[in-house]
Order: structure tokens, then C-alpha cells, then sequence
């Protein structure tokens, strides 16, 4: 049995490189005796807008859900669509992306993914386009680019918004040099402790290069309010700690370099795995690709991960259960969507957080080519 220990992450561990930086941070705005907005958010919100380039603005928001709920929300104030409305959303997805669209009375429209990339199958939308569907939400799912021609083509063909859920793929990108964050009219953004680059607690951001949007979530953000006790909106208090955007400022430099790290040990797992009972996620040299996850696959999900752990090594499944199988989304149990449900049952996620090195990533490879039924 392998004595070695194989964290499948540490947020402890993560964030120490960083620890002078982030202190300097938190005490920045412990000293400064401005905890809500103030100047830490508006550098964060500048400096976010410019990660992701494309010409957007960008607003911080209190979490990711948020951020969708907040998009969605603008768009039907500001007459773009209305509860009832149909958005196309991918099937296999967290459950925060669907209840960002039934928080707001629309209905999502469940399309299956695509078994190679586990993302949105962009030649299926089109079928299940209606004349309720305004939107398309795509989610780039465990860090992977969900964004083509065939998408862009047929959301301008039906006079769709495209929605982009990029709570976990910041830094990736789209052939065009495009990153996530820039490629729809809209998107939402993460930065949940877990994520590639992490807050000390709840954070997010919408982006857009539309400013009437940016300006209706801010509002949407506060109470509704475009000044100081002038409400223009029945809105919500979904603000982004100042705190929190102190932390993000001082990270998001570092996004390229944790790119190039998940990168490496996407690399590793992809050149030496080899156990045909495991199937590998797809791996591309473009920058498509920014591995919030690195999911296998297979059939023999529990024995594989009793094994695993066994030999030292930590796993998760992201998600066990899909959203149209969860107990609130009753109404969507009797859908039909077997690669989803199969992505469901067979998924499981390796170590690629900082805990990680190049030597343990090769490690756990040979480990997992010893599994056997």
C-alpha cells in the first residue's frame, strides 16, 4: 500500500505563497475604516475588466449565483425578457447555474452535453430553440471553454443573449485570443475559495461590454439604488466585500501562473494515465483549457476512488447529481438525458490544486494504472 498522502486540496496550502500579500491586503483595509465599496473594490473591478480584456467592464457582486441572478435579473428590467421566457442552459452543470434562471420565473431548457468535452453540445441548441427562448447559458465547465461558431451563429440567427457561467475558467480562452469573461453579451464570475483564483470567502463579478447592463447590476447590487436613497429598482444587497477585493487585486497577477501549472499537471495525467478501465478528459494545446478540474471517468467509480484513497490518494465528484435528478427540480425528473445522467454516475476528480506537484501527478497515474476489476 502507498504510504504517501495526496491532498486533493488545502486551502491552507494554496494561499501561502501568498500569505505576506494577503495580510498586507486585509490589514490594508482594516486600516483604511472603509468596509463597504471604496476605492479596494473599484481597483479590483479595473483590474478584473483588464484580466479579461475584449473591452469589458466589470462589477463586483457578493458570489457567483449571484452574479448569474443578477444578470438575468437586469436583463428583465431593462425589458430584454420577462418571467416565463426560456433560456437554453447545458444539463450536466452545478445547480446554481439552473437556479440562477428560476430564481428569476424563467424556464431553463435542458440540452445534453457533448460525452467528449462534458460541456453544452452546441449543434443540439438549435432544436430546442422556441419562440419563448431568449438566451443561451453556457457554462464552461471545469475550466473548459464552452463558446464556438455554431453557438454564436445560431444565437444570432434567433436574436439570443448569450449568458456565460465562467465561475470556473477564468484565464481560459477562445481561438480568436477571446478569453471567457468576453465571448457573450454577458458573464458571471466566481471566486468561491476553491476556485483557480480564490477569495477568503464569497466573491464575484459580472463582466460585460455593455455598459446599461454593468450600470442596471450595480444598481440591482445595492438595494436598486443609482444614488444614495434613490431606489430605482426593488433590488438586493449583494455587494463585493472590500476585503475580499483587497485579496482578489493582489491574485489575479498570478492568474497566467496558475494556469501554466494546472496545465502541466493536466500534461502529466494525460501522458500517463493509461488504464482502459479510465477515461481521460479531452486535452487540447490550445488555451481552451485552464483545469479547475481534471475529471476522469468510468464505470467502476467507487471502487476506484475506495482504491484510490487506500493508496493515499484524495478524490471528489463534481456532481453526483444533476440538476434535473435534485429534489427541488422535481417537474424536471421525468427528462430524458442519459449522457448526463452517465457524466453523473461516472465522473471523479484527481488532485491539480496547488498541493499538487509534477512528481505526485505522475505518481497517481501509476497508481491509477494499477486499479483493476
Amino acid at each position: 500500500m502507498n504510504k504517501k498522502h495526496y491532498k486533493f486540496l488545502d486551502l491552507k496550502d494554496v494561499n501561502a505563497p501568498l500569505s505576506n500579500e494577503i495580510n498586507d491586503a486585509v490589514s490594508r483595509v482594516v486600516n483604511s475604516g472603509r468596509y463597504i465599496g471604496g476605492p479596494e473594490v473599484q481597483n479590483f473591478e479595473k483590474i478584473l475588466a483588464e484580466t479579461v480584456g475584449g473591452g469589458v467592464e466589470a462589477t463586483g457582486v457578493s458570489n457567483g449565483l449571484d452574479a448569474l441572478r443578477l444578470i438575468f435579473r437586469a436583463y428583465i428590467e431593462m425589458g430584454e425578457m420577462k418571467p416565463g421566457d426560456e433560456v437554453i442552459v447545458p444539463a450536466n452543470t452545478y445547480i446554481a447555474s439552473i437556479l440562477a434562471v428560476t430564481d428569476n420565473g424563467l424556464k431553463p431548457v435542458f440540452v445534453e452535453p457533448d460525452i467528449r468535452t462534458l460541456n453544452l453540445d452546441t449543434s443540439l441548441i438549435e432544436k430546442h430553440i422556441s419562440p419563448r427562448t431568449r438566451a443561451i447559458l453556457t457554462v464552461h465547465l471545469y475550466g473548459r471553454t464552452c463558446y464556438d461558431s455554431t453557438m454564436q451563429q445560431t444565437a444570432d440567427k434567433y436574436g439570443l443573449k448569450i449568458v456565460e457561467d465562467n465561475a470556473q475558467a477564468i484565464g481560459a480562452g477562445y481561438s480568436d485570443r477571446r478569453q471567457t469573461g468576453a465571448l457573450g453579451n454577458a458573464a458571471a464570475f466566481s471566486f468561491y475559495p476553491t476556485k483557480n483564483i480564490g477569495a477568503l470567502g464569497d466573491a464575484g463579478a459580472v463582466t460585460s461590454r455593455d455598459s446599461r447592463l454593468i450600470s442596471t447590476v450595480k444598481a440591482l447590487a445595492n438595494y436598486g439604488s443609482d444614488y444614495r436613497y434613490h431606489n430605482i429598482y426593488q433590488g438586493l444587497n449583494c455587494r463585493l466585500d472590500p476585503i475580499q477585493a483587497a485579496v482578489l487585486s493582489c491574485k489575479l497577477p498570478y492568474l497566467a501562473d496558475e494556469c501554466k501549472r494546472r496545465t502541466l499537471l493536466a500534461s502529466i495525467y494525460e501522458k500517463y494515465i493509461n488504464n482502459p478501465l479510465v477515461s481521460k478528459p479531452l486535452y487540447t494545446a490550445h488555451n481552451d483549457m485552464v483545469w479547475h478540474q481534471y475529471v476522469i471517468m468510468t464505470p467502476h467509480r467507487q471502487d476506484l476512488r475506495t482504491y484510490l484513497l487506500e493508496n493515499g490518494v484524495e478524490t471528489e465528484v463534481h456532481y453526483p447529481t444533476p440538476p434535473h435528478r435534485q429534489p427541488c427540480m422535481r417537474e424536471y425528473s421525468d427528462l430524458n438525458l442519459p449522457v448526463t445522467d452517465r457524466i453523473a454516475r461516472e465522473v471523479v476528480s484527481l488532485p491539480i490544486s496547488a498541493c499538487t506537484s509534477a512528481d505526485d501527478a505522475v505518481e497517481i497515474a501509476k497508481i491509477i494504472n494499477n486499479f483493476s476489476k
